[in-house]
């Protein structure tokens, strides 16, 4: 029996289903002569064993079918649960109601019974127990037998989430668990059990963490506050914890959650800021049916653009990109995420550089609404080929926007960056003339132009997130600019809401800027991180100051001196008070920029001196060291 129960816990898969339909058939042939013991007082009549022996294949026959029918011998036994009981009792219960239906017809007809309805109900309570112990014996064998310890878990948040949480993650498995704690913040909660766990205050995450030595927090609620969140996750990091998240519902397989999706927490659950909600139907509104042009489609910011226009209804969506490789991954992620609204989405190799191309393309294509996210935005690369920022930030802006006035777009979006507010670096102050390019010739030509600012979006392309990733796991070092550097941060998806909501709600010619909380620190970020890997500061990895790129601030902005914010019908979403922009000066020297180039002038003074005569506020700023 042990050698069986050793076979099943070690190679599940090599023990047949006839075994345990065998098993179980036995197990009921046993409880059935119980039952006749117990109803006769462990001495039944000779007349009783009879019928007991001429009822046995009946006994057999009805047993064998409840157990095919419900099909209780096709679990793994050694992962049972209340779903392999439940199969159990249905079968028996199926048998019983049989033999119940025999007598009955038996009666009817003035003939003797099969079998006592008293011994049928105490087979019934022994089969039962006999079969549902026979798999808990075996599950609790295996789990003793299991070469490591369970890893002690403490859930936060116990209401259904977390029980169903605490279900999938005991379940046997190569990483056993155990949930030793559930934390919570409903007071009504604190000091019940669930299933002999206690609900603990969240309030005193720490001191709980440390007193069940546990290895692993699980967040389990669906809609936490992000500063919460955050605080909780602290807690847990700074007591060494692996933090976990709970996937949301409607990503369970086939409903049911198991301990495999399970994900580590990001860096983005820490910023502590809320996910901003913007008005979808607005946006849905003016998307619907709508012939879309993203520029830049293949980046992180254009192909969020794009599948969120397909997913909001466009009528055709064509990204356009220089990239080959990225823009062919956009169509495949079309598909991937869209199925077949990604018949909808275009995908062209063009340059923004290139005047006549635009013009022809957008006459073409006929977009009503386009999207402007094609730039170069690497600050240090830029700053040593301030040309290559002209011409794709400057006058790439200026051709699409031309050639938009031409196709009668209705709607143009430039996507602007915090890094073109009060400039001190070439990239900066490639998008803030950006901007007055679409102010000078844009504005008051019958197109809604509107110009979005932020700042850094969490794992784009370049940004510091996925650079600290590829460092983590190199084993460093973190580089850090500067210990006391701040960026704002926004998610991907948050950004691109900003930009469509822009687009949808704007009544003129506006400049948005969103409220994006507090600053974040890079240096607590990258702290954050490495404990997120499950590593420690200077002992694990270490972080390495390397000084402030040219051109990189301490700390970005999201407006000017000169530029005011008003309110908006969003509290999030505020309007830039717009300085007066000399148009004239500006298409002439956009004008001068491509003679000049067209004759090879056209050099990085001309650049610098082109942002000197429009950006008074362009200061390039001289690189700072990192501290001794």
């Amino acid at each position: 029996m042990f050698q069986l129960l050793r076979t099943i816990q070690s190679k599940p898969q090599l023990v047949p289903r006839w075994v345990i339909f065998t098993i179980d058939l036995s197990l009921g042939v046993v409880a059935l002569g119980l039952a006749f013991a117990i109803r006769f007082e462990f001495a039944p009549p000779a007349h009783e064993l009879e019928a007991a022996r001429r009822f046995l294949p009946a006994y057999l026959l009805a047993r064998s079918a409840g157990m095919l029918i419900f099909r209780t011998y096709a679990g793994i036994i050694r992962f049972s649960g209340s779903r392999d009981a439940k199969r159990v009792l249905l079968a028996l219960a199926f048998g019983t109601s049989l033999f119940a239906a025999l007598d009955i017809a038996a009666g009817s007809m003035g003939m003797t019974y099969p079998v006592p309805l008293s011994v049928a109900a105490i087979e019934l309570l022994a089969s039962s127990v006999l079969l549902i112990g026979f798999r808990i014996t075996v599950r609790s064998i295996y789990e003793r037998f299991q070469s490591a310890r369970p890893t002690p878990v403490v859930i936060f948040g116990a209401g259904e989430a977390g029980i169903i949480t605490k279900q999938a993650v005991e379940r046997p498995s190569a990483d056993p668990l155990k949930v030793v704690a559930f934390l919570d913040d409903d007071p009504t909660k604190q000091g019940k059990r669930i299933d002999g766990v206690p609900i603990l205050s969240a309030n005193r995450a720490k001191q709980v963490l440390a007193d069940y030595n546990a290895k692993r927090l699980i967040v389990s609620i669906q809609q936490l506050d992000p500063v919460r969140k955050a605080k909780v996750i602290d807690a847990a990091l700074d007591a060494g914890l692996r933090v976990m998240d709970v996937p949301p519902a409607q990503r369970w397989i086939q409903g049911e959650l198991s301990a495999g999706q399970l994900r580590d927490t990001r860096i983005e659950d820490l910023l502590g800021r809320p996910v901003i909600e913007l008005d979808a139907s607005s946006i849905a509104n003016q998307v619907r049916g709508a012939r879309v042009l993203v520029t830049g489609g293949a980046g992180s910011i254009g192909s969020e653009l794009v599948m969120q226009a397909l997913e909001r209804g466009a009528e055709k969506v064509l990204a356009i990109d220089i990239a080959e490789t990225p823009l062919h991954d956009l169509g495949l992620l079309g598909r991937t995420r869209l199925g077949s609204a990604a018949d909808r989405l275009m995908t062209r190799i063009a340059d923004v550089r290139d005047a006549p191309a635009m013009q022809d393309l957008l006459a073409e294509f006929a977009p009503q609404v386009i999207y402007h996210a094609a730039a170069y935005k690497h600050v240090p690369v830029m700053e040593v080929q301030p040309e290559a920022a002209w011409h794709t930030n400057v006058m790439g802006t200026a051709n699409v926007i031309s050639a938009a006035q031409n196709a009668q777009t209705d709607t143009f979006v430039l996507i602007s960056t915090d890094k073109a507010v009060n400039p001190t670096s070439v990239m900066g102050a490639s998008k803030r003339m950006a901007e007055l390019v679409v102010r000078s010739i844009g504005e008051g030509a019958g197109m809604n132009c509107v110009i979005t600012r932020f700042g850094n979006v969490l794992d784009s392309n370049g940004s510091v997130i996925p650079l600290f990733r590829r460092q983590i796991e190199a084993g460093g070092p973190l580089t850090l600019t500067h210990p006391e550097v701040t960026r704002y941060f926004m998610t991907i998806p948050e950004a691109v809401q900003l930009v469509m909501e822009a687009a949808a709600t704007s009544k003129g010619d506006d400049i948005f800027v969103f409220d994006m909380g507090e600053r974040v620190r890079i240096a607590d970020l990258a702290r954050r991180m490495i404990r997120l890997a499950g590593l420690v500061e200077d002992q694990d990895i270490r972080i390495e100051l390397v000084g402030l790129r040219p051109g990189e601030k301490l700390h970005e902005e999201l407006m000017s001196g000169q530029e005011n914010l008003l309110p908006t019908h969003h509290p999030k979403i505020l309007r830039a008070a717009r300085a007066e922009v000399d148009r004239a000066a500006v298409r002439s020297t956009l004008d001068a920029s491509v003679q000049s180039r067209h004759a090879g002038t056209w050099t990085p003074l001309d650049v610098r001196a082109a942002f000197a005569r429009h950006l008074p506020e362009y200061i390039p700023s001289e690189p700072e060291t990192s501290p001794p």
